[in-house]
């Protein structure tokens, strides 16, 4: 909970004494973790809750459908009541909701959430895609010539119609590109066909969003909380989890740099956090942890939740320095050294065994860790933690349609087909054929033209041969007619 003046969040109590998450630390990133049913959700929703009073936008994965109850207030019940008195809470606490806004990349139970293909690059849509080394170098080269030829990627009928084209030219781009290999791009025009069906389709496209309208403040100074329903997204994990590295990898890129400013501009919670890292290739997760370890100078916070910190690589593990850490269940001996792993990255304290307490701890309890106002790790506390103000189970879907009415993101509800690379290539298959189909009624047009020639000179020649036997007759004629005068001369002569 934020209370007003302290510049902190106050998140739990341990030995009498609150654990408080100093604002101006907020941005250091952090970890949620624990096993299932030991209290994460309601760790991330109090975090949310605090965050968002104390004028901070917060963006949250809800992947099991219960954190929506954020826009109704939470109910008052004996327990609720006794442990506001618990935490000392009594003078500040209000059962309320929260400014939200739903997101689904299926359109169904959120605004959509899209980005183009060209946004997301060739190396995301590579992991999405499952391709070998290969086949994302040949992806690249189709960016590459994309990009050259002015081809705008915005969804992925853009992207099979640049491979086909770029499939037809292959050999006019060997000398400049490189070969390109057919089955190679064809392999790539067929693995977009199931991306296509998991929902693809409908993740690229425009209206793309503009990560700004995710930094956004209610009338009353509140920050806006925006809740991405994955309920169904975290289905395929592949584009569940390469989606959270293109929203990463995008505030990265767009947000200007602040420093250390005395509260984020905005913080992430990222749930189920171990599919952000599974069969990731090492290239992608020394970008993971580039965007994590320079994105808090953008004034951004990350917060991974997780079962287990053992899920989180240690390169990106080393720059989260807050930590809640809930139960951890250790049956086995892998169980076990996580735990040991576990109670080995917070700062020890002398009043109890960090390793053995993290297998005691019940639900709503938590060894809790945050770096002071100066930066410095406090110990490790036996904590727990203070209850959310707002509903623990889902909202009802009067609340949400409430929130969608009065939220003003309905311009991404709509999609549009902007022409782009789709449009130019079949504008120029077009202007191709009539331009293949003038060549071919000027070639038939040039051959009637030489056969009319041909005939003309046939019927010339024709012509030409009647006229002279004609003249060679009239000759012979000439000649006969003289012949018949002068014998006729003659014979005069002789009768006389």
């Amino acid at each position: 909970m934020y209370i007003n003046g302290t510049n902190s969040i106050y998140m739990g109590l341990a030995e009498g004494e609150r654990v408080c998450l100093p604002l101006n630390m907020a941005n250091r990133h952090g970890l949620i973790s624990g096993a299932s049913g030991t209290g994460k959700t309601v760790t991330m929703k109090v975090m949310t809750e605090s965050f968002s009073d104390a004028g901070v936008p917060v963006f949250l994965c809800d992947i099991k459908g219960d954190v929506s109850g954020l826009v109704t207030p939470g109910e008052q019940t004996d327990g609720m009541e006794k442990r506001i008195d618990k935490f000392g809470l009594r003078d500040c606490f209000t059962y309320r909701s929260y400014p939200v806004t739903f997101w689904d990349v299926y359109g169904e139970t959120g605004h959509p959430v899209r980005t183009t293909v060209s946004e997301m690059g060739p190396d995301l849509l590579a992991r999405i895609l499952g391709l070998t080394e290969a086949q994302q170098a040949a992806l690249n080269v189709v960016f590459k010539i994309a990009d050259d030829r002015g081809l705008i990627l915005t969804d992925l009928k853009d992207l099979r119609a640049v491979i086909g084209y770029v499939n037809q030219h292959k050999a006019d781009y060997a000398s400049t590109y490189g070969n390109l290999a057919t089955v190679t791009l064809n392999t790539i025009i067929r693995s977009l066909l199931p991306l296509e069906s998991q929902g693809g389709d409908l993740f690229f496209g425009e209206p793309a969003l503009d990560i700004n309208d995710w930094i956004r403040t209610d009338s009353e100074g509140h920050g806006m909380i925006n809740l991405l329903d994955c309920t169904k997204l975290s289905l395929n994990p592949v584009l569940y989890s390469t989606m959270l590295l293109w929203m990463m990898a995008d505030l990265y890129e767009k947000l200007p740099e602040v420093g250390d400013p005395e509260k984020p501009r905005l913080v992430f919670f990222f749930d189920e956090a171990h599919m952000l890292f599974t069969d990731t290739p090492k290239v992608l997760v020394q970008r993971i942890e580039q965007v994590v370890r320079l994105i808090r100078s953008k004034g951004v916070g990350i917060y991974f939740v997780t079962q287990s910190p053992s899920d989180i690589p240690g390169i990106v593990l080393a720059q989260l320095s807050n930590r809640v850490q809930h139960a951890l269940r250790a049956y086995t001996p892998a169980e076990q050294k996580a735990v040991r792993a576990a109670a080995s990255t917070m700062r020890q304290n002398p009043a109890f065994n960090a390793e053995k307490r993290i297998s005691e701890l019940g639900v709503g309890e938590a060894l809790i860790s945050f770096l002071d106002e100066k930066g410095v790790p406090d110990i490790v506390r036996d904590a727990s933690v203070i209850c959310p103000q707002s509903l623990m189970a889902p909202a009802s879907k009067e609340d949400i349609d409430i929130c969608f009415a009065k939220d003003g993101m309905s311009k991404y509800d709509q999609a549009v087909d902007n022409q782009s690379a789709f449009e130019d290539l079949n504008y120029m298959s077009e202007i191709e054929a009539q331009k293949a189909a003038l060549e071919a009624e000027k070639a038939k047009l040039e051959k009637e033209k030489a056969e009319l020639e041909k005939k003309k000179q046939k019927e010339d020649a024709a012509a030409k041969k009647k006229t002279e036997r004609r003249i060679a007759q009239i000759e012979r004629q000439i000649i006969n007619t003289g012949f018949s005068i002068l014998r006729r001369g003659l014979l005069k002569i002789w009768k006389k």
